[in-house]
């Protein structure tokens, strides 16, 4: 569904130009939920400008469903929708009104139109505020409705930026649930987020950006698969030998610590159970033994070497 094409986003001219975006290159299937990783800084909003057609890449091309976009720009950009960063509303304006705004844009109007709005309103559950303006909502309602008019022309294409800043656990809930519907309905979603743990629970699949170039594009597993977990027991102190031994067998590292160890393997759950047996035979009961799967947060630290919310 979505190509690019060695892209390139340069900011300001002469000895005052930056480099936003740097050669990215990626494919995004039809109806697939992906995500988009980086810190502030990496690229990610300038990248997103570029697909949803708001600006036009410096060099490269965008293709959508097999068109480029430079070229049938105002047929395509029908097929988008895009809930940005900051809420894109008219806060004088009800749930229902905004969505009317939005929706003409389209040429969509009517009762027709009023009862797909109003669809949409309540599966975000703002239907019961449909008829007070938005500037009366709440910052998790407002995120609700950014969404709901980013869906109010039913696109083929969802770019979610940022979609839960400052929402309250209710409405991160609320659109976490429709995010899962309208990918089970098939949609093409792109999913930015600074949450390592959103993207970790929502997209299968995800590229991480830093200094606006593509550093990682894969599976979830995969990247996950990149990073030892780890075994850590609370047992005293275990005779170098067997250490030794438990480590080559795990295919990891073996650090003693304070009253017990830290095994670092791949497939921590997988190699726990043999590390705990050859323990016991060696007379050693642990007082507890705990196992850590790597994270997305850990691969993200690995591939950038800094927080994701480092600037």
């Amino acid at each position: 569904m979505i190509e690019l094409d060695n892209i390139r986003v340069v900011h300001g001219a002469g000895s005052g130009a930056r480099e936003a975006v740097s050669g990215v290159s990626l494919t995004i299937g039809t109806g697939e939920l992906f995500g988009l990783l980086g810190p502030n800084g990496a690229g990610k909003t300038s990248l997103v400008s570029v697909l949803t057609g708001l600006r036009a890449p410096t060099s490269g091309r965008v293709i959508l469903d097999g068109r480029e976009l430079g070229r049938d720009g105002a047929d395509l950009r029908r097929r988008i929708g895009l809930a940005p960063q900051e809420t894109a509303l008219y806060p004088a304006m009800t749930g229902l009104e905004n969505m009317r705004f939005f929706g003409s844009l389209f040429g969509l109007k009517g009762p027709s139109f009023d009862r797909s709005a109003m669809e949409i309103l309540e599966a975000l559950g703002l239907a019961a505020c449909s008829d007070r303006p938005a500037g009366t909502y709440s910052g998790g309602m407002l995120r609700r409705l950014n969404l709901a008019v980013a869906l109010a022309h039913e696109p083929d294409i969802l770019f979610l930026d940022e979609p839960t800043v400052g929402v309250d656990p209710q409405s991160r809930a609320l659109l976490f649930s429709r995010i899962r519907d309208l990918h089970g309905r098939g949609r093409t979603i792109v999913y930015t987020s600074h949450h390592l743990d959103e993207v970790e629970a929502l997209c299968p699949r995800l590229a991480i950006m830093d200094h606006g170039r593509l550093i990682a594009c894969d599976t979830l597993p995969s990247l996950l698969g990149r990073m030892p977990g780890t075994i850590r027991a609370a047992c005293g102190p275990v005779p170098s030998d067997l250490a030794e031994s438990l480590a080559k067998q795990a295919l990891g590292t073996w650090t003693n610590e304070s009253g017990g160890f830290r095994l670092e393997c791949p497939e921590p759950a997988a190699r726990a159970p043999a590390v705990l047996e050859r323990l016991i035979a060696a007379g050693i009961r642990p007082a507890s033994l705990e196992v850590r799967a790597s994270d997305l947060h850990s691969v993200f630290l690995s591939l950038t070497g800094r927080e994701l919310r480092d600037g």
